[in-house]
């Protein structure tokens, strides 16, 4: 562990971060893992030891010492105990790999007894319509805090944050890249929620259009940042177009199926140029000035392994 009285952080290497899983064992198996991973992840039993166990662990922490709290508030005001989630938050990059992590960490934490039951929701379905995407003339800035119903996904946070017994958000398909017209995903008092997505972790600043000044980041009890280096993350964003290329993309159903057909340098440059004009803009301009929100921060190296851990003092 390094400590820096200068920095909000505490920084552990892979090695110190593996000794805090304490006791817990592995309770994923290689056939579990293998359905967990995303396209290109390479997320191995080793990583899930070494970095998501120590994890799991701190949250359940978290979440009995905020369960103890909440019953003790409960106590005081003369209440009947209130089922409410924890909420926690994944944000990063396109191409970081934050899906495999919020399913890793979905599986882990539903493990522990203390909270059987948990939710996972990604933002993409609060993306408005492509329909009203290309009616604002925002098809080109897909992923962008302006292409968020963020009213919408502020709502559906708050309603899961007051204990609702039954909340639904919308649904978005990668096939048709566009949200499921009717589509609903339903959240029924989980024990925790988390919310993964490119946006989570705003706040009203990124948002000045936006006249209320309420936000995801408000509601969240803790969360968590992927990162890695930029020249990284194209080079992974280029990686998964060509596995989707010679995947999904050959779908007739597919949005994306007229790049089935490009050649390898062709599909090449079309990854390297939708990274830079789009992805790479919104990294830079939304995304990494969040970072420092987090509480704590995974950052990946070279072979989208885990290097380190920083965990807010």
């Amino acid at each position: 562990m390094t400590l820096d009285n200068d920095s909000p952080y505490l920084v552990f290497s892979r090695q110190a971060w593996s000794e805090l899983r304490d006791t817990v064992h592995q309770p994923l198996t290689e056939a579990e893992l293998a359905r967990l991973r995303g396209i290109n992840d390479k997320v191995s039993p080793a990583e899930v030891r070494d970095i998501y166990l120590p994890l799991s662990r701190l949250l359940n922490l978290y979440i009995k010492a905020k369960q103890r709290r909440s019953k003790v508030l409960d106590q005081f005001l003369r209440k009947e105990p209130r089922h409410l989630p924890y909420i926690i938050s994944l944000a990063g990059s396109v191409a970081v790999g934050k899906s495999t992590t919020a399913r890793i960490m979905a599986a882990l934490l539903a493990r522990w007894p203390q909270h059987p039951k948990v939710a996972l929701v990604t933002t993409d379905g609060f993306l408005y319509p492509n329909s009203e995407l290309e009616a604002r003339g925002l098809m080109h800035k897909k992923g962008f805090p302006e292409s968020y119903d963020i009213r919408r996904l502020v709502q559906f946070v708050s309603d899961i944050k007051s204990g609702k017994p039954r909340v639904t958000a919308p649904v978005y398909s990668h096939l048709s890249y566009d949200v499921i017209p009717g589509a609903e995903e339903v959240v029924e008092q989980p024990d925790i929620v988390i919310i993964e997505g490119l946006n989570v972790l705003q706040s009203g600043m990124d948002y000045p259009h936006e006249p209320h000044r309420v936000f995801v980041s408000d509601f969240v009890d803790f969360s968590i940042f992927v990162d890695a280096e930029p020249s990284l993350l194209k080079t992974w964003y280029v990686e998964r177009f060509l596995k989707l290329r010679d995947g999904a993309f050959s779908d007739p159903d597919s949005y994306f199926h007229h790049y089935a057909q490009l050649s390898q340098a062709e599909a090449v440059a079309t990854a390297s140029r939708i990274w830079q004009e789009i992805n790479y803009q919104n990294l830079k301009q939304n995304i990494l000035p969040t970072k420092d929100r987090a509480e704590l921060i995974l950052t990946k190296g070279q072979a989208h392994g885990i290097e380190q851990v920083w965990l807010k003092k």
